[in-house]
């Protein structure tokens, strides 16, 4: 069995969740699980071990996770991205669209140094504004994208085609 495969038998599907039509990819189920959690971190990891990184940049909330683990084992620091006003600093904000309307997402602005090279990490990529949100924060405080990580990736919506120009990888697809 491949491994993707294999860590797809841990996700729960949940249907009609945040709205009818939708069928939600749930990692919680993954996650409680400490032999999948580990194949999931460590598949991550082989996508960018090989890197310099000086930061992993990791998406609220669910980016959180995976992001922590590999800037711990990239020996990086972890920067996140929030929801306005959850950070206590001086931020830089971007807005981006989503089908329903807008979002707005925020990185603190001395969280990325100019040049620092930088991963970014989110749990699942759908249509992809939010990453393409989140690698504007990074290029806006001067750091260097380095690699645009996911653990799920559903390929159906496209989510690839707004982050043209950078290395995008996921360990399983939809």
């Amino acid at each position: 069995m491949l491994l993707s495969d294999e860590l797809k038998s841990y996700i729960r599907d949940v249907a009609d969740f945040p709205k009818p039509g939708i069928v939600f990819k749930d990692i919680t189920t993954l996650l409680k699980n400490p032999q999948a959690l580990q194949k999931a971190s460590d598949a991550l990891f082989e996508l960018i071990q090989h890197e310099k990184i000086d930061k992993v940049v990791g998406i609220e909330s669910r980016g959180f996770f995976f992001g922590a683990m590999l800037a711990s084992r990239l020996q990086a620091g972890f920067v996140p991205v929030r929801k306005p006003k959850k950070l206590p600093s001086k931020v830089f904000s971007e807005t981006y669209a989503l089908e329903y309307g807008t979002d707005t997402i925020e990185i603190h602005q001395d969280a990325i140094l100019s040049g620092d090279r930088v991963l970014v990490h989110d749990d699942v990529i759908a249509t992809g504004g939010t990453a393409q949100a989140a690698c504007a924060l990074v290029e806006k405080a001067g750091g260097t994208i380095v690699q645009v990580s996911f653990l799920i990736e559903l390929s159906f919506l496209n989510g690839r085609d707004l982050l043209k120009g950078f290395n995008v990888q996921s360990v399983i697809r939809y």
